[in-house]
């Protein structure tokens, strides 16, 4: 079995992590991560620095927030890259930028390692329960070589293209995704203040076309008035820019996308960042005077 080094314990990547270690995987971490303890009590090792722990591991894999911090961990000083074995393999499932993706498959392919971009959706539930949907970008041989990996951390694991295909394709997820809370938003936000049964609608609409899995969580989320983060607003709002700029490196306008990015700033601004991304309905329901 593969040697793990895994580094990211966030929201995301400590339930990620502990799925390895119960499938019974050799699973590496950085002592100075908050999650340490937690993961490393559950039979982790852990090592000081991203360059020790690539030196003693076969698969790194990184869950980090944005392109700057993968950067760093992955090409800085004591970095992955020092570290890391001619043969292995760099995985970063975060949500980057697909220019950074292929500027990291690049600087990896000098020291003869494959790297994958992995960026996943299902958010917290997905990865608790290891059922996160996993779009992935590189070569064939290193996808059917980190595949069991992904098996234990995802339901479903795809290999889009090239180096950057995977981040490109969770930019379009995450189009879809916001521009899914905003219609669910804006139909709870107008049916609360038409005194319709939100609840009572949530079920009829999960029955027709309307249906969705955002819907069905996110609209409960909005009955429930729970907005405790599975994935935080200030993180969508970060992709949501990592779309947008694909957008115009591509000349493809993104109108609906750029809205959604506006009512994620005013959230932000409000000091809702830290919030679920569901809580695009309270901005609407405070436009709405609910």
């Amino acid at each position: 079995m593969e040697k793990v080094g895994f580094i990211g314990l966030g929201i995301m990547g400590k339930p990620m992590a502990l799925n390895l270690i119960k499938a019974e995987y050799s699973v590496s971490i950085l002592e100075t991560s908050a999650a340490a303890k937690e993961v490393a009590d559950a039979g982790a090792k852990t090592y000081s620095s991203s360059k020790a722990l690539a030196q003693d591991n076969d698969v790194i894999i990184t869950m980090l927030p944005d392109s700057p911090e993968v950067e760093s961990v992955a090409l800085g000083k004591d970095g992955v890259l020092e570290g890391i074995k001619p043969g292995s393999i760099f995985v970063d499932m975060s949500t980057i930028a697909p220019s950074s993706a292929k500027k990291l498959y690049d600087a990896f392919q000098e020291k003869d390692v494959e790297a994958l971009d992995a960026p996943v959706s299902g958010g917290q539930v997905g990865a608790e329960s290891g059922t996160i949907s996993i779009m992935v970008g590189g070569s064939q041989a290193a996808f059917d070589r980190v595949l069991p990996l992904f098996d234990i951390m995802g339901k479903s694991a795809v290999l889009i293209g090239d180096a950057g295909a995977g981040q490109t394709t969770k930019a379009c997820n995450q189009i879809i995704v916001g521009m899914t809370i905003q219609a669910v938003a804006e139909a709870f936000a107008l049916a609360k203040k038409a005194n319709v049964n939100i609840e009572k609608m949530r079920e009829a609409l999960l029955g027709g076309f309307a249906q969705s899995r955002i819907l069905d969580l996110h609209g409960q989320r909005i009955i429930d008035d729970n907005f405790k983060p599975g994935f935080k607003v200030k993180l969508h709002r970060k992709d949501m820019n990592i779309a947008l700029q694909a957008g115009k490196e591509f000349s493809v306008p993104l109108p609906g996308s750029a809205q959604v990015a506006t009512g994620m700033d005013a959230l932000i601004a409000q000091g809702r960042g830290e919030l679920d991304h569901s809580s695009l309905y309270i901005l609407l329901a405070g436009l709405s005077g609910i």
